[in-house]
C-alpha cells in the first residue's frame, strides 16, 4: 500500500517489469527463510511491487488529461447499478472506456438527466464535456447526453435473475417497503423513492440499503449454520458459492470486493481450524484490493469507509465489549449497539472531512433498525419465493415483511423530521489525522487493560 501511494510521486521511475521481479525476489527470500530479521526484505518486496503496480495504473489517468474541457463522444459499460442524486440526475459509473477509437483503462463518472432506462452491464454511447476526475475516477462528465443504449441479451445473467426475483418480491410487498427489503437482500437501491433515500442519508443509514459486508456476513452466517448440519465441507462450499453469487448479483463495487475478500478468507481459515488476527486480515485485504485497482487507495471514499467500518466492528467493538462486560456475553441488542457505535466512531471522521456533516441521530436510528435487518432479509426472501410457488397467497405470505419493513420506513421518516437531525461541521485534515490517532491510542489502551485475544474472534461466527 505504501508503494501504491508513493507511485503518485515517482511515476516515471518504476515502470519496468524488472521492479516487479525484484520485489517478488525480496518476498521469496523472506518467505523461504522465516527469520525475523528478514522482515525488512518482505517490506522492500511489498514496496517495490506497490511502486510498480501504481506506476502501471497511473498512465491510464494521464491520457484523459488531453481531453479535459473538450466535448467528446465516449462509449463504455455501466459497471454498477444506476443511482439518483439529490438533483434528480442519474449517476452512472462507466468502465471499459473507448474514447476517439482508443480503449482506455479506469472509470468515468457520469451524470445525466436522460429518461432512458439504463441497467448495469449496458453499453452506453454518450456525448458531453469531459471534466477532471475525482476519487478513483479518471474523469467525469456532467449532464451528459445519452446517444445510444445497447443491451446484450443474457449479457448479465446474475442481473436478470435479480430483476426477475425483484418483480416477484414486488408482487408480495408494496412499495416503498419492497425496494427497502430488496436493498437489504441484494443491495438494489435504485428504485427507492428519493425522499426515503434522503431520510436514510440524514440518519446515517445509507449503508443498510447498499450491498455491504454486513449484508454478506448475515447471509454467510445463516448459510453456514444451516449447512453445518450436513457437514463442515458442505457449509464451506455452500457459503463460498453464496459469496460469489452475492457479488455477481450486487456487482463488484469497492465495498463488496472488500467484503467478499475478508469473508472468504475468514471462511477458509474457519474450515482449516485457523484464526486470523484482524491486524493481519484488514491490511492484507486492503493490499490485495489495492493491487487489483490502485485507484481505490488513491481516493475511493467508499473503499476507505468500508475498511473503517469493518475495523470498528472487528477491532474497537471487541475491545469495548471486553472492557465493559468481560467474559460475560451481552445480549444481541447490546452487541449490535456496541458494534454500530464502533463503526460510527471509525467512519464519522471521514464523513465529516469529506462532506462536512454528521448524523446526530445515527446511533439511535441504527439501534432501532439494524438488529431487525436479518429478520427483514429472511421475510423478504420468503415473500419472493412465495410469489413464485404460492401465487394466490402472496398477500398473506408477504404480510410479515410488509409489517416489519413498514416499521423501518416509519422510524426513518419520523426521526429524520426531528429538529437537528442533521448536523454540519468544518473538519479539516489535521482534525481527521488527530481523530484516528486518538482512536489508535484508545484501542491500544483498551487492549492492554483487557488483554483481549483477537485470534478467538471470527467474522463468520
Amino acid at each position: 500500500m505504501a508503494g501504491v501511494v508513493l507511485s503518485l510521486f515517482s511515476k516515471d521511475y518504476f515502470f519496468a517489469i524488472s521492479w516487479l521481479v525484484a520485489g517478488m525476489g525480496f518476498l521469496a527470500m523472506a518467505l523461504i527463510n522465516k527469520r525475523a530479521a528478514l522482515i525488512i526484505f518482505a517490506l522492500m518486496g511489498g514496496l517495490l511491487i506497490g511502486l510498480w503496480r501504481g506506476t502501471q495504473a497511473y498512465p491510464s489517468r494521464e491520457v484523459y488529461k488531453n481531453f479535459i474541457n473538450k466535448t467528446v463522444d465516449i462509449s463504455g459499460t455501466v459497471s454498477e447499478d444506476v443511482a439518483v442524486g439529490k438533483d434528480g440526475q442519474k449517476q452512472i459509473k462507466l468502465k471499459e472506456i473507448k474514447l476517439s477509437g482508443q480503449s482506455l483503462n479506469g472509470q468515468i463518472w457520469i451524470s445525466t438527466g436522460s429518461t432512458a432506462h439504463i441497467k448495469r452491464s449496458d453499453r452506453l454511447q454518450i456525448n458531453g464535456k469531459l471534466s477532471e476526475g475525482f476519487g478513483n475516477f479518471s474523469a467525469a462528465m456532467y449532464r451528459a447526453e445519452i446517444v445510444k443504449v445497447t443491451r446484450v441479451k443474457h449479457g448479465d445473467v446474475a442481473l436478470e435473475v435479480r430483476d426477475w426475483f425483484s418483480d416477484k418480491v414486488r408482487n408480495a410487498i408494496k412499495e416503498p417497503q419492497a425496494s427497502l427489503g430488496l436493498g437489504f437482500l441484494t443491495g438494489q437501491h435504485s428504485e427507492l423513492p428519493e425522499s426515503l433515500v434522503n431520510n436514510l442519508r440524514i440518519l446515517g443509514l445509507t449503508h443498510i440499503i447498499v450491498a455491504s459486508g454486513y449484508n454478506l456476513t448475515i447471509l454467510v452466517r445463516i448459510a453456514r449454520k444451516w449447512l453445518m448440519k450436513v457437514s463442515k465441507y458442505t457449509a464451506t462450499l455452500g457459503s463460498s458459492l453464496l459469496i460469489i453469487g452475492f457479488i455477481m448479483v450486487t456487482g463488484s463495487s469497492p465495498s463488496m470486493t472488500r467484503a467478499g475478500l475478508i469473508t472468504g478468507l475468514s471462511l477458509v481459515a474457519w474450515y482449516y481450524g485457523r484464526k486470523i488476527h484482524p491486524m493481519v486480515l484488514l491490511p492484507f485485504s486492503a493490499a490485495l484490493t489495492a493491487l487489483v485497482n490502485p485507484a481505490y487507495l488513491w481516493g475511493d471514499l467508499g473503499w476507505y469507509l468500508s475498511f473503517a467500518a469493518f475495523a470498528g466492528v472487528i477491532i474497537l467493538s471487541p475491545l469495548l465489549l471486553d472492557y465493559f462486560w468481560g467474559k460475560e456475553e451481552p445480549n444481541a441488542v447490546l452487541r449490535v449497539v456496541v458494534e454500530t457505535f464502533s463503526a460510527q466512531v471509525l467512519t464519522a471522521p471521514i464523513i465529516a472531512f469529506a462532506f462536512g456533516q454528521y448524523a446526530p441521530l445515527a446511533l439511535l436510528s441504527n439501534v432501532l433498525i439494524l438488529p431487525l435487518i436479518p429478520v427483514a432479509m429472511i421475510f423478504t426472501f420468503f415473500a419472493g419465493m412465495s410469489a413464485v410457488f404460492l401465487g394466490p397467497l402472496v398477500a398473506i405470505t408477504g404480510w410479515p415483511a410488509q409489517l416489519l419493513l413498514g416499521y423501518m420506513t416509519t422510524v426513518s421518516n419520523k426521526l429524520s423530521a426531528l429538529p437537528n437531525a442533521k448536523g454540519e461541521v468544518i473538519f479539516p485534515l489535521p482534525y481527521l489525522i488527530a481523530s484516528y490517532l486518538f482512536v489508535i491510542i484508545l484501542c491500544v489502551w483498551l487492549w492492554r487493560r483487557t488483554g483481549h485475544d483477537f485470534t478467538q474472534d471470527s467474522v463468520i461466527e
